[in-house]
């Protein structure tokens, strides 16, 4: 159903097509003061790391957190809440779906 198409237009063509765009960058390149003032924008320590690379290596996902519990007998583990978002429901419920 769908082809590959190509779309060639010039710049200018393209910006007359965006009119807010066009506003931008005209309002932009007017402004040579304010282009420069947005140039020398000064960083802070969290986008240094990002540009730098010099951010913390990602640790795998540790898995299923289990507590061993004993309730006279009977002897499960529970699962503990790491912050994530676990929707239960009862098994009656679960049984009649």
């Amino acid at each position: 159903m769908f082809k590959q198409h190509h779309v060639n237009i010039t710049l200018a063509d393209a910006l007359i097509l965006m009119p807010k765009y066009q506003k931008m960058l005209k309002g932009l390149l007017s402004n040579k003061e304010k282009l420069q003032e947005l140039a020398n924008t000064p960083l802070n320590e969290n986008c240094s790391a990002v540009i730098l690379k010099n951010l913390p290596e990602k640790l795998g996902d540790p898995g299923k957190f289990l507590i061993p519990c004993s309730f006279s007998e009977l002897k499960c583990k529970a699962l503990a809440n790491l912050g994530a978002s676990i929707n239960l429901m009862p098994l009656s419920v679960w049984k009649k779906l």
